[in-house]
């Protein structure tokens, strides 16, 4: 752990993304990824899975996207169990939606896609922690390829039909575009506590707490020195970091106040932008 480490305990909680079209957002985030829709607001609406809020979206009309800048490079979908990424699975086949990938990272299996905004998103389940494969008491993960038909041979002892995202799914990370690895990495490490896991060349690293294998993902692959994402982009908003109690959240919060970056009081929590100009929330768990 850092000098600076934050509370073991800390995790992602909610990302909130700007949308173009907000019914044909949820649509997608309903019909496809099977989240449910937990609260509507003027502008936009939470969702959430089994009570959760994982994902809230704003709608901006005029909202652009934006190429070739930080923000948001995928949101992570936890879900509990690997039967329940095969329903996952078998329900994206079926409703012919266009996937971008598949991987076995070798501590997770991961099924990537994008919204009709263009986000991110990756859906994946864990393999346990006791296997998560390690050389020299550093954690090892890979791209390799994910064994799909496998995956769906889960599916042949059940003949539950697919209800959705249930209870126990969470955000279980967030991948960003930052404009310089060294700075982003040095913020999330010294400025707010994670723990560098590892790093992937010299264009990715990958953060965490209590020795999860990554809760923040940075990277550089849409370029060196590219611009923070313009505030009326399509694209993330911001996303929460969850801390256990008032007393971590204000252990914190004080911490981030002494980088120099830039930090807004809520009533939510603290939100707080990395150098790359990636919204925070700070708050307590809720």
């Amino acid at each position: 752990m850092t000098a600076y480490g934050i509370h073991p305990k800390a995790n992602v909680g909610c990302v909130c993304l700007t949308v173009q079209d907000l019914p044909r957002s949820l649509a997608f985030y309903t019909g496809i990824i099977g989240l449910q829709i937990e609260q509507r607001f003027a502008s936009g609406a939470h969702l959430g899975a089994g009570g959760n809020m994982l994902l809230r979206l704003v709608e901006n009309p005029l909202a652009q996207s934006a190429i070739g800048t930080a923000g948001l490079y995928h949101f992570a979908i936890l879900v509990p169990s690997r039967l329940d990424l095969a329903r996952s699975l078998r329900h994206l086949l079926d409703t012919r939606t266009p996937l971008q990938g598949f991987a076995d990272h070798l501590v997770s299996e991961a099924i990537y896609l994008a919204d009709p905004d263009g986000n991110g998103i990756e859906i994946y389940r864990d393999r346990p922690r006791d296997r998560w494969p390690r050389r020299d008491g550093q954690l090892l993960m890979a791209t390799d390829p994910l064994d799909v038909n496998s995956l769906l041979d889960e599916l042949n002892d059940t003949s539950e039909d697919w209800i959705g995202l249930g209870p126990g799914t969470t955000i279980g990370h967030i991948h960003l575009r930052v404009s310089d690895l060294e700075e982003a990495t040095a913020y999330y490490e010294h400025a707010l506590g994670f723990d560098l896991v590892l790093r992937y060349g010299l264009s990715a690293a990958f953060l965490s707490a209590g020795g999860y294998h990554h809760h923040i993902g940075c990277n550089t692959w849409s370029g060196v020195g590219v611009p923070p994402a313009p505030a009326d982009a399509v694209g993330l908003r911001w996303f929460s970091i969850d801390l256990p109690d008032a007393g971590s959240y204000e252990e914190c919060v004080q911490k981030a106040k002494s980088a120099p970056w830039p930090t807004e009081e809520r009533d939510d929590g603290l939100l707080v932008r990395d150098p790359s100009g990636n919204g925070i929330l700070l708050r307590v768990r809720r």
